[in-house]
């Protein structure tokens, strides 16, 4: 199976009929972990730059190791195609999806693609947050960043999926940005492990606000500011939140609390 956008297409030097033409393009590798049976690399077509993310069977050994430490594995490039589809319909922006390829029934040895169009002049709000804690942003430009933020999060998981691995890295914010709410965009990327349902669990839902929780923790946020986020992500009155809520709410620093004790996001 190949899905190309048509004005992709047209840029291509030669049709994309098989997996194999994905694959052999040439482009400069931005990630790729030893193991997973993944790779992200850079190219363009006539002066305009994309991404093109590749999967390939990691075997069964894998699989099962996955699934015995408790972690579900990626088996392709079909949730980041699903999640880049539905996003834009809950009204999240996210990156523009212009290629999508599969071939194979075997878990094990499928292999699949997703080309993403670079999205230009980002920066990830990880990089943009950095130094606040040294240097405070103005108020405001703090303040409709963390509501987008949470509520970006709440469509997500109103919408019946959860990221695994929602981390303020995953954020892309538009430059430049003159801090008004109008022109705010920011866009939710690094869509690979998405699931999709009816209703997200609890426990994932913990997972994904106590990552961001955790990934927040060196930026200088004060207690109003976590209370913004609360407010805005649950829309409700933060004395019902925290009557309701408990339970997400113990689960969700938890969650930020073990990795903060290792230290690094376990993605």
């Amino acid at each position: 199976m190949i899905w190309l956008r048509p004005e992709f297409a047209a840029r291509l030097p030669r049709p994309w009929k098989e997996v194999a033409d994905a694959f052999a393009v040439q482009g400069l590798v931005r990630k790729e972990i030893p193991g997973r049976g993944r790779r992200t690399l850079r190219f363009e077509l006539q002066g305009r730059g994309y991404f093109l993310k590749l999967h390939w069977g990691v075997g069964w050994g894998e699989i099962f190791k996955n699934l015995a430490s408790g972690r579900l594995p990626v088996l392709g490039a079909g949730p980041e195609w699903r999640a880049l589809q539905r996003l834009p319909k809950l009204g999240i922006e996210t990156m523009r999806l212009e290629a999508y390829g599969r071939e194979g029934w075997n878990p094990a040895r499928q292999r699949s693609f997703v080309v993403t169009r670079e999205l230009e002049s980002t920066v990830s709000l990880e990089r943009y947050c950095a130094d606040w804690k040294q240097n405070p942003p103005e108020p405001r430009r703090k303040w409709r960043l963390i509501e987008r933020v949470a509520l970006i999060t709440r469509k997500l998981h109103q919408g019946g999926l959860n990221h695994r691995d929602l981390y303020l890295c995953h954020f892309l914010l538009q430059l430049p940005w003159s801090g008004a709410a109008d022109d705010l965009h920011l866009y939710l990327i690094d869509l690979h492990r998405v699931q999709q349902r009816r209703r997200v669990p609890l426990r994932w839902r913990a997972k994904d606000l106590g990552s961001l929780w955790f990934s927040a923790l060196e930026i200088g946020l004060t207690r109003r500011d976590l209370l913004r986020f609360l407010r805005t992500y649950f829309d409700a009155p933060l004395r019902e939140v925290f009557s309701a809520e408990q339970a997400l709410l113990r689960a969700s620093e938890q969650r930020a609390r073990a990795l903060a004790r290792k230290g690094i996001p376990d993605g």
